[in-house]
């Protein structure tokens, strides 16, 4: 097998890897598995996937630093996608069918409960990313230009962190278990790009 096909490959297992949440969420509904609030078991859970795919999206780059496996890095794109897969279902999910298109009910909501307004601007932040995810968009906006957008994403893994803290207010576990591991996600990143500042900053002083 050459490397392109072991790279279809790869992408074909993540493509069926992040759709089991999706099948669990539908099996447990049809077998009357989901609760005794059934839409907010649903909410939960995407919203849970969500975050878990945005920062499963942030592991490629600095695990690809740490150990130079370049087969990571093509699975970003991927799996970024299916965070906002799943954040397309979480949203859909409170408008369709928590509250049911009332468009005047769901503005209140945004205004009063600041835990839904943070999370309305996660998706915001998403949604350019997921946008301009494809090739052509790159050439379109030059590479580094979206490079720099594509930094949105670490802000909008914040927004969604503080989405879920404010969402659970008892207790945090869970939510300062993924904010642990964003930080330690921005930690790696950050000093990697330190590190490759230091040559040009030595060399500048030389």
């Amino acid at each position: 097998m050459d490397a392109r096909a072991r790279r279809r490959l790869l992408k074909l297992a993540v493509v069926l890897a992040s759709l089991v949440p999706l099948a669990l969420v539908v099996l447990d509904g049809l077998r009357g598995r989901l609760g005794a609030n059934p839409i907010e078991a649903i909410l939960n859970r995407f919203g849970w996937w969500t975050l878990v795919f945005l920062l499963l999206a942030l592991v490629p780059t600095p695990l690809q630093e740490l150990t130079g496996w370049t087969w990571v890095a093509p699975l970003r794109r991927t799996i970024g996608l299916f965070a906002f897969f799943y954040a397309c279902l979480h949203l859909s999910t409170y408008v369709g069918v928590d509250q049911f298109f009332d468009w005047r009910a769901i503005l209140a909501d945004v205004a009063k409960r600041k835990f839904i307004t943070i999370g309305m601007l996660a998706f915001a932040l998403l949604a350019p990313l997921a946008l301009t995810s494809t090739n052509r968009a790159v050439r379109r906006l030059g590479y580094e230009r979206w490079k720099r957008l594509h930094r949105l994403v670490y802000a909008a893994a914040a927004c969604g962190v503080v989405h879920f803290v404010w969402r659970v207010k008892a207790d945090l576990r869970e939510p300062l278990a993924f904010a642990a591991v964003l930080a330690m996600l921005l930690a790696l990143r950050l000093a990697h790009r330190t590190r490759a500042r230091l040559p040009r900053a030595d060399a500048a002083a030389v």
